[in-house]
């Protein structure tokens, strides 16, 4: 019989090891969404992921959006936007939240303009986060990009660069611009787990142009 991977239903996809499991398996809040055969892997517990992601308050409404085939490392962190404050006035404490008088500085005031709100975070596809990284609200993480451990990431990452650093910055990108052109086109990760499968040498190899010639012919 042929075998196509683990199944994405599959809460711990690593025999006997229970630190690792496919995310979207766990995830509990309506507003986190990842994508197939995405895993964490957890120096102390899997269920930390959703712990650590910060400050996500429902009546705020933004989504973290993960997509498939990516690697999560222990302690990575995503802070949303209820953890922003306004800028402009002398003071950036929330006095609004705590009411009792002090609301009335929201008085006819857009509360997105008074404690800013950047959008939703989203990781793209076959994306690597290294171990404690840190994503600030609202920030885009391309395709294929690699994001080294300990990192604080403030920008959006282009699709294939690898970045680090406090803040994190471009320190290279893994292929050309026309090959990064080519492989998002390809994009396998939105292939069936069949042809992922019978592809899979291509795939973990580094020929584009005889897996680009496989993606046009799947089509």
């Amino acid at each position: 019989m042929t075998t196509y991977g683990p199944h994405p239903g599959t809460l711990y996809p690593l025999p006997n090891y229970n630190k690792l499991v496919f995310l979207k398996n766990i995830i509990t809040r309506p507003h986190i969404e990842v994508g197939d055969y995405t895993y964490y892997d957890d120096l102390d517990d899997p269920y930390n992921f959703e712990r650590n992601v910060l400050y996500h308050f429902d009546f705020i409404g933004d989504k973290l959006i993960i997509g498939k085939f990516c690697a999560i490392a222990s302690g990575v962190k995503f802070i949303m936007n209820g953890a922003n404050h306004e800028l402009a006035p002398i003071s950036t404490y929330p006095f609004a939240i705590f009411g009792k008088g002090w609301e009335k500085i929201t008085e006819g005031v857009d509360l997105t303009e008074k404690y800013p709100n950047k959008g939703n975070t989203v990781v793209g596809n076959d994306v690597w986060i290294g171990h404690s990284a840190t994503l600030m609200p609202g920030i885009k993480i391309g395709n294929g990009a690699i994001i080294a451990a300990q990192s604080v990431v403030t920008n959006n990452v282009p699709d294939y660069a690898i970045v680090g650093g406090n803040p994190a910055r471009v320190i290279r990108k893994r292929f050309d611009d026309y090959t990064i052109e080519r492989l998002l086109r390809i994009a396998w990760w939105n292939w069936n787990v069949a042809q992922i499968t019978e592809h899979l040498m291509l795939i973990n190899a580094t020929d584009v142009e005889k897996l680009e010639a496989v993606a046009v012919d799947s089509q």
